[in-house]
């Protein structure tokens, strides 16, 4: 059940991405629940081996490479699903960062860790 919040929340954090932002857009919300769905797979099996991949720059960039992968997987998505458009590279830099804390703001306050044990 987790999961599914968590996929609904960041398909949420895609829909909040066009009022912040008018070179993302999204057409609908089954657009959005299939872009979280797919950036969450792209996340997941992708960007771990484009990480161990690229380690020397971004050990020499001091890890803020990472931000440029997120930035590319990000913009990579986009071409991948129709109806869910990102302008260009530093769109999708920006677009990659304000999604990141959006869903991690809505993730904090709409999943508690009561059931964890933790106050």
């Amino acid at each position: 059940m987790r999961l599914l919040l968590t996929w609904l929340i960041n398909a949420l954090a895609l829909m909040a991405l066009p009022y912040l932002m008018h070179s993302v857009t999204i057409s609908n919300f089954t657009t959005a629940v299939i872009a979280a769905l797919v950036l969450g797979l792209v996340n997941t099996l992708i960007r771990p081996v484009l990480v161990i991949l690229t380690l020397p720059v971004t050990l020499v960039s001091m890890g803020l490479f990472i931000l440029v992968l997120n930035a590319l997987l990000f913009w990579l998505v986009s071409h991948w699903i129709e109806g869910f458009e990102v302008a260009g590279f530093w769109a999708a830099f920006l677009a990659a960062i304000l999604y990141s804390i959006i869903s991690w703001a809505l993730s904090t306050l709409l999943l508690s860790n009561k059931d964890n044990g933790n106050p």
